[in-house]
């Protein structure tokens, strides 16, 4: 091979970190030529302002050095024309019509909804830490952010308030936190805006171009955090993923579980199967042994068992205990089970996603695309 093709070859391996794809795949290089000791190198960005830009150019610039025999590197950056554009929103889209939602019953992607049956629960500190858990173990974690009125998720995750996705004509990259690709609303309000006051129809389309619009690329695992209770989007989602499975997290007081059972009875009467409760905010045990119950017990245990059904039976899957780790982790928005993996909240919500891995099947059947032990 020539200098230049030397120098194609390794550019063209440079991935895009939103898209996480090579550069070359995506076809955003261009010429390539070598005078002497210096190669230089022609790249186009999908936009301009790509957020990416530097980080593109730094790795591209990277690459083409560790050449034998280049010296020097010269790069130069331009744009996407409209028509290119159109070309990789297409060959992203892999032949799927624009509007299409691509998790339907036929996906490779499994979907999960994490639901509860009223807030104030830490359904989306548990969500967002078993996203992470999931990404930590090499899979391909989405996360929708679908508690309009409550979102969190951005927070959790340490996102930087102001942070947007990025547009690709109709196609919306969504930032990358922790190795988990996640979108919310809250990523879309005006400085200074703090509420969103929508109704039905808008809360509806909403979740809809959350499913459709954002590009994710190939998941494993779509987790959506849910709004509490059983509204609107509840309604919604159960129209667009009837296939989906579904947590229910609840603490162990009477008054949580209570109302959570009727979060899986509603997605149950949509077709989605509940494949699992989750209790929070659990007994956690002292420096000097002592079991502190703070929120009483047998609440998780209680909603299992009233969603079982003969044949059928809905497990406790895990019991995560109160933590202070937990909880200063998402006010940092540096998730506890990637920064305090011995909290034994950590422990437990890694073992949780193990076990959902194992079970590997979601309600159409198919073999989730991973193991772990």
């Amino acid at each position: 091979m020539s200098g230049a093709e030397l120098v194609r070859s390794a550019v063209s391996a440079v991935t895009d970190p939103e898209l996480r794809r090579p550069i070359g795949e995506l076809d955003m290089v261009r010429e390539i030529t070598v005078e002497g000791d210096t190669a230089h190198v022609g790249i186009v960005l999908t936009i301009v302002g790509c957020p990416a830009a530097a980080r593109i150019e730094s790795d591209v610039r990277r690459a083409a050095a560790a050449v034998p025999g280049i010296g020097a590197v010269e790069v130069q950056v331009g744009v996407m024309t409209p028509a290119e554009r159109k070309a990789l929103t297409e060959k992203l889209r892999a032949g799927r019509p624009a509007r299409e939602m691509p998790f339907g019953p036929d996906s490779l992607t499994r979907v999960i909804l994490v639901s509860s049956g009223k807030g104030g629960v830490g359904k989306s500190t548990v969500t967002a830490n078993l996203a992470v858990a999931l990404a930590d173990q090499g899979l391909s974690v989405g996360l929708v952010d679908a508690d309009v009125h409550g979102f969190s998720i951005p927070g959790l995750l340490g996102i930087p308030s102001g942070t947007q996705p990025t547009r690709i004509d109709d196609l919306m990259l969504p930032p990358v936190a922790h190795g988990v690709k996640t979108i919310s609303i809250g990523m879309f309000l005006r400085d200074g805006e703090s509420v969103v006051a929508w109704r039905g129809p808008m809360l509806h389309r909403t979740v809809s171009q959350f499913l459709t619009d954002v590009f994710f690329g190939d998941l494993d695992v779509l987790l959506i955090d849910m709004p509490p209770g059983t509204g609107d989007i509840a309604i919604s989602i159960g129209q667009l993923l009837p296939h989906a499975e579904v947590l229910v997290v609840t603490t162990p007081q009477t008054a949580a579980s209570e109302v959570a059972i009727r979060s899986g009875l509603v997605a149950r009467q949509t077709g989605q199967r509940v494949i699992g409760v989750v209790e929070n905010m659990a007994a956690y045990t002292l420096p000097d042994g002592t079991v502190v119950d703070l929120f009483g017990a047998g609440g998780g245990a209680a909603v299992a068992d009233a969603l079982s059904e003969p044949g059928a039976p809905v497990p406790l899957l895990a019991s995560i205990p109160l933590s202070p780790a937990l909880r200063e982790g998402g006010d940092a928005g540096v998730p506890v089970v990637s920064t305090r993996t011995d909290d034994p909240a950590a422990v437990t919500i890694r073992d949780l996603a193990a076990a959902l891995a194992r079970q590997g099947r979601g309600l159409s059947g198919r073999s989730l695309p991973m193991s772990i032990g």
